[in-house]
């Protein structure tokens, strides 16, 4: 299966318009951003966890990076409320499920094969620094390493910020709008950018808090292969 799956063209979706699709388990339903695979694929999908749902414990061979956006969702490691950020290594494992239900964004097989770092933050709870000589911008970081770097970006009702996505980028926008070239971008939407292009990033009329990952598509054809031999 490919879905947006030319890494070298922007890609906007908007996740509020689209329909869930059931997944193989029951209560677990999807709408997918972007994939390259079957059900193991190189893939960033929003998850739904119906209220008493889950999955049979699995390892994430390429790992597994999500946000939390609506509810509760848990597993054996704890429960993570609205705001988690939350990265499972490669060869990492878990059985997840939500008592209460839980929507999520999920993104799957885009980690570096070495990598082990657990990463555990409640970003609700996280300070922001001020971005110099970007006026009513800050900055929340959040991970980075020699490949990539995932921070949210704060922004005050129509601040601007210029993002060179050398290594190309996406944006997800938590809270509030953003326009960036022709597209206006709201609460849940997502943009993906290619290498060696440049973002101007203009808040709406309510500001807007936007989680950023940058530097990762440098490594997307590495990604992709790891999929297809696993």
């Amino acid at each position: 299966m490919k879905i947006a799956a030319d890494f070298s063209q922007r890609a906007v979706v908007h996740s509020q318009s689209q329909e869930w699709i059931a997944s193989p388990m029951v209560g677990v339903n999807r709408k997918p951003l972007d994939r390259v695979g079957a059900e193991v694929a190189r893939a960033t999908t929003i998850v739904s966890y119906d209220p008493g749902s889950e999955f049979t414990e699995h390892v994430h061979t390429g790992g597994e990076e999500f946000i939390v956006l609506e509810g509760i969702f848990q597993d054996e490691h704890g429960s993570f409320p609205v705001g988690s950020y939350i990265r499972n290594p490669p060869q990492s494992k878990h059985q997840p499920g939500s008592e209460q239900g839980c929507v999520m964004l999920v993104k799957l097989w885009q980690f570096q094969p070495k990598d082990r770092t657990h990463v555990r933050l409640q970003m609700n709870k996280m300070g922001q620094v001020p971005l110099p000589n970007n006026k009513g911008v800050s900055i929340t970081p959040l991970y980075k390493d020699d490949i990539e770097e995932v921070s949210l970006l704060h922004f005050d009702v129509t601040s601007e910020y210029t993002l060179d996505a050398l290594g190309g980028a996406e944006l997800f926008i938590l809270e509030g709008s953003i326009q960036e070239g022709d597209d206006i971008l709201f609460k849940h939407s997502w943009l993906r950018t290619p290498v060696e292009t440049q973002l101007t990033i203009k808040a709406g009329k309510n500001g807007a808090k936007v989680w950023v990952k940058s530097g990762h598509l440098t490594d997307v054809e590495n990604q992709i292969t790891r999929v297809q031999n696993a």
